[in-house]
């Protein structure tokens, strides 16, 4: 995994993607700076030990964050309840220009980590 990968995926998109992803990369790593960062199913993906546990796209029409995990939005359903969720939980959709809030995203990695490595505090 590298995190030029993601440079170059964020460096082919338009604004507001672009910058909306950059924010989303830069929360994700401040509640996981441990993680490597790299492509997944072709898409940016941050790894801890092995694990997947955040990760993002674009698309034409919205942008996602990927959590890796099915259950991971039904845990947060107060928090996810106005956005779109995909059919089996595997992305949450919101509008390029519009990032996620700080603390949505800290309570989205914490579920995983939570769920990736039970054992740990």
């Amino acid at each position: 995994m590298s995190s030029k990968e993601i440079d170059e995926y964020l460096a082919k998109l338009p604004e507001p993607a672009r910058s909306t992803l950059v924010t989303l990369r830069q929360m994700i790593l401040s509640f996981v700076p441990e993680a490597e960062q790299g492509l997944a199913y072709r898409m940016p993906a941050f790894r801890v030990n092995g694990k997947n546990i955040a990760g993002f796209a674009a698309f034409k029409e919205h942008l996602s964050y990927v959590p890796y995990s099915g259950s991971v939005f039904a845990e947060l359903p107060n928090d996810t309840a106005g956005y779109e969720i995909s059919d089996g939980g595997g992305m949450l959709r919101f509008p390029p220009g519009t990032p996620l809030p700080a603390m949505l995203v800290k309570k989205l990695v914490a579920v995983r980590m939570r769920q990736a490595f039970p054992s740990k505090p």
